[in-house]
């Protein structure tokens, strides 16, 4: 959950629209507006997935210069039904955000995101890139089973302490069998199941994805409304798109980046992303000619890093430089 002092971001802005889309389905997806209405459109695609839009994400963009909209996807943040993994894919994300796009009568907009957020941005961008003015895309995510595996095993190798209470919310398990275990417990529907599954899957994420501990001490993660809505919106719905290969083909983004090559893309990547490490940045970078890398080098994985925040709020005055 992104909240953070003030590194480099522009101060904090109210949304002047805010509003609820249906998008069928039985699903209403959250979105909001603000900044100048007349400035450059920026839709900004939240992580997770399920993870939900937060204000601070306001603040990577000139307000003056941009018309800045967030929204939530399905089952996630404030779009109902709430932790809802129904009619819920990648296809069906990708369709709300052009149904939102012609919604609010924007011709194209610059398409911002993170982790989860640079996935399904690069999974919208190459179906309609027509609909794209270029990328702000940071911590980059795939969606490719080794990555998936990384997840649920691999970042134990920098975070042995965090992966071990994590396995041990399932008794200890491992590889398959511990994800199908949290896949057992986060789809029951009984909250005495579910809620220690997506708390436990939740905190495991977090503490993995600053590169220095955080400073905030563990009552982030005490028993709350606030903390149980997130979890469980994040951890269900992040293992339902797992358990299904995150609705991608395998390696279809790479495949298809041809389709928004000749589109300006600044990728932000963490040095010591252990959630999403480089590796994966520098292939979609060496793949898309027209892209530029701004790796920085005292960062993790969240977008509230320092050196992170910094970054992307300098992406975005470069964009807003270059787009005028």
């Amino acid at each position: 959950m992104d909240s953070a002092p003030n590194f480099g971001l522009y101060p904090p802005i109210q949304p002047h629209t805010t509003a609820m889309l249906d998008v069928g389905n039985g699903h209403s997806v959250y979105y909001e507006v603000s900044g100048n209405p007349l400035g450059i459109p920026v839709v900004f695609v939240h992580g997770g997935p399920g993870a939900g839009s937060v204000a601070t994400q306001r603040q990577y963009f000139n307000p003056e210069k941009y018309c800045i909209v967030l929204f939530d996807q399905r089952g996630a943040g404030r779009s109902i039904p709430y932790a809802s993994i129904s009619h819920n894919t990648t296809d069906h994300l990708v369709e709300d955000m052009e149904m939102l796009r012609g919604h609010l009568n924007i011709d194209q907009w610059l398409v911002a995101g993170g982790s989860w957020g640079a996935t399904l941005a690069l999974a919208y961008g190459t179906r309609h890139p027509k609909s794209c003015l270029g990328f702000i895309l940071r911590g980059i995510f795939l969606g490719t089973q080794n990555e998936v595996d990384w997840f649920l095993g691999g970042m134990g190798t920098f975070f042995p302490e965090h992966f071990a209470a994590f396995s041990d919310q399932v008794g200890g398990r491992t590889g398959t069998d511990l994800f199908e275990t949290y896949c057992e417990r986060l789809f029951s529907p009984e909250p005495n199941i579910h809620l220690p599954a997506a708390r436990a899957w939740a905190r495991y994420e977090s503490l993995c994805s600053t590169l220095l501990p955080q400073a905030r001490s563990g009552g982030v993660f005490q028993s709350s409304p606030a903390f149980n809505h997130y979890a469980l919106t994040l951890a269900r719905i992040e293992a339902h798109y797992f358990k299904h290969n995150m609705f991608l083909r395998e390696g279809e983004l790479l495949a298809r980046v041809n389709a928004i090559a000749h589109l300006p893309a600044i990728i932000v990547q963490g040095r010591y992303d252990v959630v999403c490490p480089i590796k994966t940045a520098h292939a979609l970078h060496l793949a898309w000619p027209n892209s530029e890398l701004a790796v920085v080098p005292d960062a993790g994985h969240s977008g509230m890093e320092p050196g992170i925040a910094r970054a992307l709020v300098q992406a975005a005055d470069t964009m807003a430089v270059n787009l005028a």
